[in-house]
């Protein structure tokens, strides 16, 4: 487990990074960070109609492969994170994993992003990031079959490297769906 932030005084109270003294908004400075190899892993969900998940399954949409096509737009989405969320740096990422896995007991796909990088800020958002898309790639190649499709349970799984050390999600959190 990683700890809170201090605060400015150094009282060990959670402050928020993005936010100046003066209650301001901001980009925050990594340059004094150490450079480090880096991880992030995050997951998520979309559930649907057992009859939708049964067409991706057999590739039965127009559009073509939806897992196939979810996957590149989760890498393609990771490399551009910073483009999206306006306060994240921009990273030269090492690798970029994304899976997308049929799970019948949701029933849907659930997808895994895993990002790597050496660096001096995570790649936490990259991770997210990536799953996100992929998942509304997924929505977006089956809302002919079932536009009732839905999404959720994006979470950060796991970091590591930094200052702040690792981060594991924490055991007995409920499961998803």
């Amino acid at each position: 487990m990683t700890s809170e932030p201090e605060g400015p005084a150094g009282d060990g109270a959670a402050r928020l990074t993005h936010v100046d003294p003066e209650g301001a908004v901001r980009m925050v400075d990594v340059g004094d960070k150490a450079v480090t190899a880096r991880r992030a892993a995050a997951s998520g969900w979309i559930r649907m109609r057992p009859e939708t998940l049964a067409l991706i399954r057999v590739n039965g949409f127009r559009k073509g492969d939806v897992l196939a096509t979810a996957r590149i737009a989760g890498v393609m989405a990771a490399k551009r994170t910073a483009e999206l969320i306006p306060l994240c740096h921009p990273l030269l990422l090492d690798d970029v994993q994304v899976a997308a896995t049929e799970d019948d007991g949701l029933p849907g796909v659930r997808v895994t992003a895993e990002i790597r990088t050496t660096g001096r800020t995570g790649a936490e958002m990259e991770a997210m990031t990536a799953v996100g898309v992929a998942l509304l790639t997924i929505y977006d190649m089956a809302k002919g079959a079932d536009r009732a499709m839905e999404i959720g349970g994006i979470v950060l799984e796991a970091k590591s490297g930094g200052r702040g050390g690792p981060y594991a999600r924490v055991a007995g959190m409920p499961p998803a769906p």
